[in-house]
């Protein structure tokens, strides 16, 4: 287990203008060379809603091109992300492709900047010439609709992991966020979208399940399976949008992988607990609207909803710390071979640790570990080896 050295505090960089130039030489040398896959990143729905070019500096985003490149990653997994409200609006299916259409025209329009990418084996010979991959992960299977054979649609459109619920449980299972679950683990529909998935060599993505779905993953599941945006309850108790110790060891057991968010809502426990009470208080508001709707009565703003509880819960100012305790404690816990990184940028509105708000930032993160004694080999290890192992095995396993 890693100890902290005397050089941690020269590396968390105190103060408010934190920059990846920052970071000691070795650091950003190591990010550059290593292959850094972050698991999780939410451009493509911002694509639709406020479009930029991110194949140059895009300000108001946390991922784009020179940042990329200038922090050293390699992978992004844009998140295909569609809401419960989609879901149940049937709406969905067209808004998932729409964003499977906006990853095509950005790398498209930047051939010599990103390349799309659908297989581990592939990753060296495309990242050449500073090109970053981007693959697609889908978040909340709801596009899938009730038909499986959408499984190989997106597969065929390049999707490779799905995260099968978000904020609502859904045809597949239960959501980690509501308090009433609907299946208590997944439906018969999920499990057998686990065995498509299986088949395919898609990676089954458990972040935002249930713990009795979450189980049933496990079980079902053939190959490894991975949390592509979770961290560890231990440090948020009572917020079931991260994980159990047991779950963590079940999913390393399965040969899988934990890639931890930066987000402050998963690595502080007040903020924790404000979202968690945030998706009760939304719910609610969405049954008062419905009650006052069919009475005649007036609706109530969801803007003002939004804007009084946002007043009423501010998200603390954190330190890149709690993401490295994160860490730590992961490693002592499910071993090295078994973490990784799953930012969430740009799908936290900015509620991100001090020195680690853009994808230029990852030298700051491995300048931080090499102060907590973490060895090169094992950082890279965090920052892409140990997925791009899993999502090998995840493709071998396939029977397609």
């Amino acid at each position: 287990m890693p100890c902290r050295s005397l050089l941690a505090a020269a590396i968390l960089f105190a103060g408010s203008t934190v920059s990846a130039q920052d970071a000691p030489e070795a650091a950003r040398q190591l990010a550059q060379d290593a292959i850094i896959v972050d698991t999780h990143i939410d451009a493509p729905g911002i694509l639709l809603s406020r479009w930029a070019d991110l194949g140059v500096e895009a300000p108001d985003r946390e991922f784009d091109y020179p940042r990329a490149r200038e922090g050293g990653l390699d992978v992004a997994f844009m998140a295909i992300y569609t809401s419960h409200g989609r879901d149940e609006a049937g709406t969905a299916r067209q808004h998932a492709h729409n964003q499977i259409d906006a990853v095509e025209a950005l790398t498209a329009r930047h051939p010599d900047k990103f390349a799309i990418v659908t297989s581990p084996g592939d990753v060296e010979s495309l990242r050449a010439g500073g090109k970053v991959l981007l693959a697609m992960g889908m978040e909340n299977g709801g596009p899938l609709e009730d038909d499986l054979s959408l499984v190989e649609t997106f597969f065929d459109r390049g999707v490779r992991y799905i995260g099968l619920t978000h904020s609502g449980n859904n045809r597949l299972g239960d959501s980690s966020y509501p308090l009433e679950k609907k299946a208590n683990g997944l439906t018969d529909f999920g499990r057998q979208v686990v065995a498509e998935m299986n088949r395919l060599g898609m990676i089954v993505d458990v972040s935002h399940l249930s713990d009795d779905t979450t189980r049933d993953v496990i079980e079902t599941s053939t190959a490894p399976v991975i949390a592509s945006h979770s961290g560890f309850r231990h440090f948020t108790p009572g917020f079931e949008r991260n994980l159990s110790d047991e779950l963590a060891r079940a999913i390393a057991d399965t040969g899988g992988v934990i890639q931890i968010p930066f987000g402050t809502m998963f690595l502080d426990g007040q903020a924790a607990a404000d979202i968690q009470a945030y998706f009760i208080a939304a719910d609610e508001f969405t049954r008062r609207n419905a009650e006052r709707e069919a009475a005649g009565e007036p609706l109530e703003e969801r803007r003002e909803f939004e804007r009084a509880w946002a007043e009423a819960h501010p998200v603390p100012d954190i330190t890149i710390e709690p993401l490295l305790d994160q860490i730590d404690y992961g490693v002592k816990l499910v071993g090295i071979d078994h973490i990784g990184l799953g930012s969430d940028f740009d799908g936290v509105g900015g509620d991100l640790p001090e020195g680690l708000r853009t994808v230029a930032d990852f030298p700051n993160l491995v300048a931080a570990l090499q102060g907590r004694g973490y060895s090169d080999e094992d950082i890279r290890k965090i920052l892409g080896g140990n997925m791009l192992r899993a999502w090998a095995d995840i493709e071998a396993a396939a029977t397609r």
